[in-house]
């Protein structure tokens, strides 16, 4: 009996030590880690595009650059952490929601324009971005209204609803060709078998601004539709969407948002709209 007593006294002290252990991991778990808002010594994890130049690209020596890379890395420091503690996910457009809501992710910044059904699945922080449906052509090309499309060769990735809408709204009489990569439309646009692409001008801009393509390209500067960029959380997770909305919004106020825009859009003559005010969604 003595041996028993013993060895529950024994018992109870380890649970008592595990318990205040355990009690102190919480406390730095609460501080950061994947699934918090803070740094400690954790990291976080950030979903973005690895293959839209200009807006996220993952370079072949592990790098990454882009516009929403710069806005991503910016709100992470807000939120405690150093550039070493960010871990970059990608993030295709088909798995943004899933991503959030199975916690692959904190949050998402990939060109994930905000709208009605996808507000329904997660949360979203901004906008920080206003872009537009546009039209990229070659540098000498007459081209400057979206009628002018009518007769040439009009090319999206297959599946885009944006060369549709140009096609059924704007010039029916175009020739639509869908590739399977924006690359391929730029391929065709460089040689001459391509007169035009239509996406959102960010992303146009981004890879008009490829090094490659400098001078070859601009923008026509028409504004076919209102896409808001915003950053994708969990949805419910209100308090993390309040923190990014306050980054987002010191980003913009002490130059380092326009500075992103400038760095990575610029090249292509990008006239981008001011940034956009927390929670104003242009229809």
């Amino acid at each position: 009996m003595k041996l028993r007593k013993a060895g529950i006294a024994t018992v109870s002290v380890l649970a008592l030590a595990l318990t205040a252990t355990a009690c102190g991991d919480g406390g730095k778990k609460d501080k950061g880690g994947s699934g918090s808002d803070g740094g400690g010594n954790k990291s976080i994890k950030i979903g973005i595009k690895y293959d839209q130049p200009g807006i996220g690209q993952k370079a072949p020596d592990g790098s990454f650059a882009g516009f929403d890379v710069d806005v991503a890395t910016f709100v992470a420091k807000e939120l405690g952490y150093s550039e070493d503690q960010i871990e970059f996910v990608e993030t295709p457009s088909a798995d943004r929601e899933t991503a959030l809501k199975r916690g692959d992710v904190e949050f998402i910044a990939a060109s994930y324009s905000i709208n009605d059904e996808r507000d329904k699945l997660v949360d979203f922080a901004g906008p920080y971005l206003l872009a537009h449906q546009d039209l990229l052509v070659a540098s000498d090309s007459d081209i400057k209204e979206g009628t002018d499309l009518n007769g040439k060769k009009l090319c999206s990735v297959s599946g885009s609803t944006s060369a549709q809408n140009v096609k059924k709204e704007i010039a029916p009489k175009a020739q639509l060709k869908e590739l399977s990569t924006y690359s391929e439309c730029l391929e065709g646009l460089a040689g001459g078998s391509i007169d035009a692409l239509t996406t959102d001008d960010s992303i146009l801009a981004g890879y008009a601004s490829q090094e490659q393509y400098k001078g070859k390209f601009k923008l026509a500067g028409l504004k076919l539709s209102n896409e808001n960029y915003g950053i994708g959380v969990k949805d419910g997770n209100t308090a993390l969407k309040d923190k990014i909305n306050k980054a987002l919004e010191k980003m913009v106020a002490d130059g380092a948002w326009q500075k992103a825009v400038d760095d990575n859009f610029g090249p292509a003559g990008y006239k981008n709209e001011p940034a956009p005010k927390i929670g104003n969604i242009v229809k």
